[in-house]
């Protein structure tokens, strides 16, 4: 099963894309709102300052590629 989770913050229209994007094709994912500082630590120790921040897995996506998602999650058109 993957694992994927969204660093995001509110007022972020790529976040929501995603997020939509994923429930569209029924994929789970964990939210995690920067302005908890916990989770904005842990995108600082990602090595990132924007959102949207995705992690598919292992792998870490620091902007919105559709393609990159749907061969790491298996997503066919």
């Amino acid at each position: 099963m993957n694992q994927v989770t969204i660093y995001t913050q509110d007022q972020c229209p790529p976040c929501q894309f995603v997020k939509q994007y994923f429930t569209n094709h029924n994929i789970d994912f964990t939210e995690k709102n920067i302005k908890n500082k916990q989770f904005k630590n842990e995108l600082i120790d990602l090595d990132s300052f924007s959102t949207p921040t995705i992690i598919i897995n292992d792998n870490i996506y620091y902007q919105v590629d559709i393609e990159s998602f749907n061969i790491a999650l298996g997503i066919s058109l």
